[in-house]
């Protein structure tokens, strides 16, 4: 596998966009032409992909209702591996460009697809596109650290480190096998004796208190109608981030994934290439395949040699029966005003703990809130006039009946107009949920502390911690219409 080109951006929700870094590799580069032909496109200038890619993420033109290279309804986004419409004298269309977008970086790369462009080979028979991302992902852990969010300075340093990292792990284009990167460095300790070699890819080795950190987040989605005319939507996929402080050339981890016997069995299992073997049953379960009782449940076993960045070990998804929070939302047009009834109920199955909860009511294409007479059962109601926004904090608990609500009325007499929003016209209107639950994940799924095994020299200290957050957890209006989808929520 080998890449054509790399670009970092920077940017602040979508503003003060620029390249920080960019590298092009002359080498693939000609091995692309050479097995493209007729059908070569050149990579273009970097503003010229820096305009196209925030044209395809959806950052460009923001003031914009309707961008036709961007919403036409032909046009179908397909994230992470993006097509680039490039127009001039080489024009034509650059596939597959990876991207991938955390805090205030993008990060993207064009890797060389050996396979004849016509017919489009699918993404997943390309082993340059998983090999792409990977390489993304252990740049981005270099370049944002374990938190996500460097200080300016932080990141600037990093930045001018990457030329020596790249000629570390990605020579002349080319990504070394396990392309995890971390500082440019001479080993911290000497090598031991015997046949373990350091590999090219860890720059350096661990030297103090051994120490190994395992989470797994569990994230959930869900699209709720309160109509049988249309079904209810959720999802749930989970990660299992690992950071391992071990000494030794080459140490082996084993970390177990267990559920409870009436846990729901995980699929799509992806695993970081450090992984070292896998029971191919961990692999087959898919939730394309309709599920019949007989699918794998674990225990779920990952040997592996870590590297020495903190990075994902796994992602899995998993189909739950009911979505934690059931919701019910109904508006009532009263000449200037809505009267508002919402029902709140927490599932018995889910842990009523929470680190936070909230409930935001955003009002769009309407005057500025007036009056706002509205009682809630349980938690704070926060209101912001400028923003047309109710905020429900509901605290760390439901009350003991796990069943809250909230009723009342609301005019719309501002003199201004509030905020705009092309799709919430009418009685479209959305609750969107905002919780967190620690100590618990909807699949069932735990890293118990005694089942992690560290083969070192040294006793390390095993830190495990689970919890379940929410993702785009939408409750629509149901007198109102609503975006609905044919099928299962994607990735």
């Amino acid at each position: 596998m080998s890449v054509r080109a790399l670009w970092i951006i920077s940017h602040e929700k979508g503003e003060n966009v620029s390249v920080r870094f960019s590298r092009r590799f002359a080498t693939v580069e000609h091995r692309a032409k050479s097995l493209a032909g007729s059908s070569y496109i050149a990579v273009p200038e970097e503003n010229t992909v820096l305009q196209l890619l925030l044209t395809e993420l959806g950052l460009s033109d923001s003031e914009k209702s309707y961008v036709a290279l961007r919403d036409d309804c032909l046009h179908r986004q397909r994230s992470p591996a993006m097509e680039l419409r490039v127009d001039g004298p080489g024009k034509g269309i650059l596939w597959p460009v990876l991207a991938i977008s955390q805090g205030p970086l993008i990060l993207a790369c064009l890797p060389l697809v050996d396979a004849p462009v016509e017919p489009r080979p699918p993404l997943a028979s390309l082993l340059s596109v998983s090999q792409g991302l990977t390489l993304l992902a252990g740049l981005q852990t270099f370049l944002l650290g374990p938190g996500g969010k460097p200080d300016s300075e932080g990141l600037a340093s990093r930045l001018a480190m990457l030329p020596a990292i790249l000629l570390q792990v990605c020579p002349l284009g080319s990504p070394l096998d396990v392309p995890i990167l971390g500082a440019p460095a001479t080993p911290t300790v000497p090598i031991p004796a015997g046949n373990q070699k350091q590999p090219v890819w860890k720059t350096g080795l661990h030297r103090g208190r051994a120490v190994v950190n395992v989470a797994l987040i569990e994230t959930v989605r869900s699209m709720q109608y309160g109509n049988r005319s249309r079904q209810d939507l959720w999802d749930v996929y989970g990660t299992v981030t690992c950071k391992c402080e071990v000494e030794g050339v080459l140490p082996n981890v084993m970390v177990t994934l267990t559920l409870p016997p009436n846990g729901s069995p995980l699929q799509d299992i992806l695993v970081h290439p450090c992984v070292t073997s896998l029971d191919s049953s961990i692999l087959t379960a898919s939730s394309v395949d309709n599920y019949d009782g007989s699918a794998f449940s674990g225990p779920y076993k990952f040997p592996f040699s870590p590297p020495l960045e903190p990075f994902r070990l796994c992602s899995y998804t998993s189909q739950v029966p009911v979505p934690p929070i059931l919701g019910s939302y109904r508006l009532k047009e009263e000449e200037n005003q809505l009267h508002v009834s919402v029902t709140l109920k927490l599932h018995e199955s889910v842990k009523n703990s929470f680190e936070y909860c909230e409930a935001h009511l955003p009002f769009f294409n309407r005057d500025q809130m007036g009056v706002v007479d509205v009682k809630v059962s349980s938690g704070q109601l926060d209101v912001s006039k400028e923003k047309n926004l109710l905020i429900w904090a509901l605290g760390q608990k439901f009350p003991k009946s796990r069943e809250v609500t909230m009723e009342g009325k609301i005019s719309f007499s501002g003199p201004t107009p509030g905020p705009t929003d092309s799709l919430c016209t009418e009685l479209t209107a959305y609750i969107k949920l905002y919780f967190k639950v620690p100590d618990m994940t909807l699949s069932g799924c735990s890293v118990d502390q005694h089942s992690v095994q560290v083969y070192s020299s040294a006793k390390p200290r095993i830190v495990t911690s689970r919890e379940l957050l929410s993702k785009e957890y939408f409750i629509w209006n149901s007198t109102g219409t609503a975006p609905v989808s044919s099928g299962q929520m994607m990735l």
